[in-house]
């Protein structure tokens, strides 16, 4: 058995699904209701956040190789709410509490604040069935 090698960087991931977040974000603020598509896109959101949340558990496994326990204890600190934040809505989508999205979607908006989202990049297609793959059980990404 081999060793598995990432081609792309956490780095490059965590900025890729950071800048899919922000995009969702800016799309759902313009719902004016909860409809299919909407559903679609907040549980790309859970997606995202658990791939962020790996992709971070990764990097600081790395770090704590190489002794730098320090920085990772503090990247871990820094990136904690990913994990609760994921849950969170997941239990949202799951338990089908559309009242408590809003808000959620509220406490993201400043964690993505410095993401400027001047042209929409990301299809349609990412998020279309995404909820009911999270609903039916699927933990696979749509995406990436």
């Amino acid at each position: 058995m081999g060793r598995i090698v990432h081609t792309q960087s956490p780095a490059r991931i965590r900025n890729y699904h950071r800048r899919t977040i922000a995009e969702l974000l800016r799309h759902l603020s313009q719902k004016p209701q909860v409809d299919e598509e909407a559903k679609d896109m907040a549980a790309l959101l859970v997606y995202s956040l658990r791939e962020i949340g790996q992709v971070n558990e990764r990097s600081a496994q790395a770090w704590e190789r190489r002794d730098y326990w320090l920085k990772a204890d503090r990247f871990r600190r820094e990136w904690a709410w990913v994990g609760q934040m994921a849950e969170d809505l997941e239990d949202v989508l799951r338990h089908q509490a559309w009242d408590l999205l809003p808000r959620l979607l509220m406490d993201l908006l400043p964690r993505f604040a410095d993401i400027k989202v001047t042209r929409l990049t990301r299809s349609p297609d990412l998020w279309r069935g995404a909820y009911d793959r999270l609903v039916n059980g699927s933990a696979e990404s749509p995406h990436q």
